[in-house]
């Protein structure tokens, strides 16, 4: 898996062979949410009606000219337009840490960018530029269903206003970050077979009403592990999220339970006399004083479940986490010396104890 803006189509010709497999872009619902779902329901055909009817044309021009080109220096990404102030949302690695970026839009004008600020953790940024009076995208505050329509919107090798269609795969993937360069591990992604290359990451992912239902980050190339069409987005009610403090206040809230914690491999098991089939993952150390210092959690602690739902790995707590915020309660599920128990842990702020 791989999360990188693309070199500049000059470049890409020649890199083509090299390149065509990188990365791209590298609980209980209320009344009210299952009338708005159903409601969803009745008014998007399922993703092949739309196809047949010739809808999908339709959802591509109305949507086109909110994706836009991000170029910084020799590499360009994709963005979306958030808001017509010139507000524009896109991947934080196509940003790559730079104060200004250049925008291509849709209609072939062009406009300096300000980068107001970046959210390492989810991969998102947002950035200013001058132009004003654009063309919002409409994204959805909910999540689509598997089998819903997905067409890929972005810059893929330098085809600026590209388009590839599929379906929502999946949702709730992750993908474990990088120690060696600094990724983090994104959690709670759209999993999507629509097509997706280097160039794309930041574009829009759109569903069959024309809402953005995520922004593209990634995609596992088809060399590794002979993958096909893996595609991966920021599902859109968390881009939300993260954009509306980004602006508000230029940095996110991330919950945290202030412990440290590893997958059980044999070598832990065998460190804190573990049971290795158990599955979780165990406590290695806690921030003293922190939530989960205060429940009673202690290094050793196998955690194998949250509110019930299992936890194979690391990304499953840590997608568990970000779903919530500072001053929620979670159930966890324990293992210790052999015993299964349930401890509640209020949620902090990660940086506060």
């Amino acid at each position: 898996m791989t999360t990188n803006r693309r070199a500049r189509p000059a470049q890409a010709l020649a890199l083509l062979a090299l390149l065509g497999a990188l990365a791209g872009c590298t609980g209980s619902t209320t009344g009210q949410q299952r009338q708005d779902a159903a409601a969803s329901a009745q008014a998007d055909p399922p993703p092949e009606q739309a196809a047949a009817s010739g809808q999908i044309p339709d959802i591509v021009q109305r949507v086109e000219p909110s994706v836009v080109t991000v170029r910084v220096g020799d590499g360009e990404g994709s963005g979306v337009v958030w808001s017509a102030d010139g507000v524009i949302v896109t991947n934080n690695h196509v940003a790559g840490g730079n104060a200004t970026v250049q925008i291509i839009f849709a209609d072939g004008q062009r406009s300096a960018a300000r980068v107001l600020a970046t959210d390492p953790r989810n991969d998102l940024a947002v950035v200013r530029a001058e132009r004003r009076d654009l063309p919002p995208a409409r994204f959805s505050r909910t999540l689509p269903r598997v089998g819903d329509l997905a067409l890929a919107i972005g810059n893929p090798l330098g085809f600026e206003n590209s388009v590839t269609a599929g379906i929502v795969s999946g949702l709730n993937r992750s993908i474990p970050g990088t120690a060696s360069t600094g990724e983090a591990s994104l959690v709670d992604l759209l999993q999507t077979d629509a097509p997706i290359s280097p160039g794309n990451s930041g574009g829009a992912l759109v569903g069959a009403n024309g809402e953005v239902i995520g922004v593209n980050v990634a995609y596992i190339p088809p060399q590794e592990r002979g993958a096909v069409s893996i595609g991966f987005a920021i599902p859109s009610p968390r881009v939300i999220s993260v954009v509306e403090q980004l602006l508000k206040g230029g940095r996110v809230t991330y919950p945290s339970l202030g412990v440290f914690y590893r997958p059980v491999t044999s070598e832990i098991a065998e460190m804190f006399g573990l049971d290795d089939a158990a599955g979780g993952v165990v406590v290695t150390d806690l921030v003293p004083g922190g939530p989960a210092a205060q429940a009673g959690l202690r290094p050793g602690d196998v955690i194998v479940a949250v509110e019930g739902r299992q936890i194979e790995s690391p990304e499953d707590l840590l997608g568990a986490i970000r779903a919530r915020k500072p001053g929620d309660r979670m159930r966890l599920t324990v293992l210790r010396g052999g015993q299964r128990g349930d401890v509640t842990v209020t949620v902090g702020e990660q940086g506060q104890n």
